[in-house]
């Protein structure tokens, strides 16, 4: 696959079939809907998609969900009726063509119909799909999950309650990586060690059921979304960081980076030691480590890794084994231990705000119109 990494001044989508789909989107029947394989740069005429969909937002409350905007935009693009179902939320609309309306929610429902409920589910599991990767020959981090409540003990195997997490922490060394078995947007991802893993279980247990305890690894790390068979875009993942104003200590900018971050839902990161006492100079940078997601700070930029064939073909695996339609795997690839690329987890119904913020309305476009077609609304 082959994809610009900076935004191009305006695109033209080739298709598997040869064929071409240029800004404005035609509307090819089900047969004719291929993965999208390159994207090629024409810089003789301007750019028309980041201003529409950019004009499309305004007006929009802050807490619409960026889905459901990507839907009422993608249906106007392809002359479809859009309608909210909840008093303008966002949180649940409906999306119809002539022949049939296909109805979305908010929160945990999936925005991707494509993918079927066991699928979504199992993804959404984080060591249920390990095992399914592993019973296919996707190599993963692995790691162990445990129960934070006594509720429902008599139902569940030994082995998983928190005493067994300590010690499971123990046989890692000490230190691990721990987050919510079925959690999402890097809430409460961090490591833990022996000092810190007791209190940590015991602020994750005031929001979910279990955590899942896994070996520390480093890497480089990757997201790479996958339509159908076919990788559509791959993005690497960095680290979030704090950036100095030659006045306030680190501790201070990570108080209030914490306090948006809690504004969001998304839980903080224990962090006490004397550096934090510093006062960076001003626009010094200082990096957080641990969890990379963008919801939680983290940075994305379109880039692929040196060895992308093994590393696409470890992600289409993934999707393929979970019976995933569409998912976005994030991965390790660069691992000094063997094997150099491992998946971190699959994402069943991932955030695409990147390709907004990034200029690729044209992708957010290809996504929805997969939906679309799939779905039967599209030239049917």
């Amino acid at each position: 696959m082959v994809f610009d990494q900076a935004r191009p001044a305006n695109l033209q989508i080739e298709m598997a079939s040869g064929t071409t789909i240029p800004n404005a989107p035609t509307k090819p029947g089900r047969s004719e809907l291929r993965p999208l394989l390159s994207i090629t740069a024409f810089a003789d005429r301007p750019s028309v998609l980041m201003s529409r969909l950019s004009s499309f937002r305004i007006g929009k409350p802050s807490s619409t969900p960026d889905q459901a905007i990507y839907a009422a935009f993608a249906a106007q693009e392809h002359g479809l009726s859009f309608r909210d179902l909840d008093d303008g939320s966002g949180l649940l609309f409906s999306v119809a063509s002539a022949t049939g309306e296909l109805t979305f929610g908010g929160g945990r429902c999936s925005y991707y119909p494509q993918n079927n409920a066991t699928a979504t589910t199992l993804a959404n599991d984080k060591y249920l799909a390990s095992r399914v990767l592993d019973h296919a020959g996707v190599t993963t981090l692995g790691g162990r999950y445990f129960f934070l409540h006594d509720r429902h003990r008599a139902l569940r195997p030994p082995g998983h309650d928190r005493e067994d997490a300590i010690a499971y922490l123990d046989e890692l060394g000490g230190r691990g990586f721990a987050k919510p078995l079925i959690g999402s947007r890097g809430d409460f991802a961090q490591v833990v060690d022996s000092d810190s893993v007791g209190a940590y279980l015991d602020e994750v247990a005031r929001y979910y059921d279990a955590v899942l305890l896994q070996p520390i690894v480093d890497g480089d790390e990757y997201r790479v979304f996958v339509l159908g068979d076919e990788v559509l875009y791959c993005a690497r993942k960095y680290p979030p960081d704090l950036v100095g104003d030659g006045v306030r200590s680190l501790r201070a900018l990570l108080a209030e980076r914490e306090q948006a971050l809690r504004a969001r839902g998304i839980a903080a990161v224990a962090a006490d030691e004397p550096s934090l006492d510093r006062v960076l100079a001003a626009g010094e940078r200082w990096t957080l480590p641990g969890r990379m997601n963008r919801s939680a700070g983290g940075r994305m930029a379109m880039q692929a890794p040196e060895d992308e064939g093994v590393a696409y073909a470890l992600a289409r695996r993934a999707v393929g084994a979970l019976g995933l339609q569409l998912g976005a795997v994030d991965l390790f690839t660069g691992i000094a231990a063997a094997p150099a690329i491992r998946v971190i987890e699959v994402n069943a119904n991932p955030s695409i705000r990147f390709l907004e913020d990034c200029g690729r309305e044209d992708l957010i476009l290809h996504i929805w119109h997969d939906t679309f077609a799939r779905m039967g609304l599209l030239d049917v």
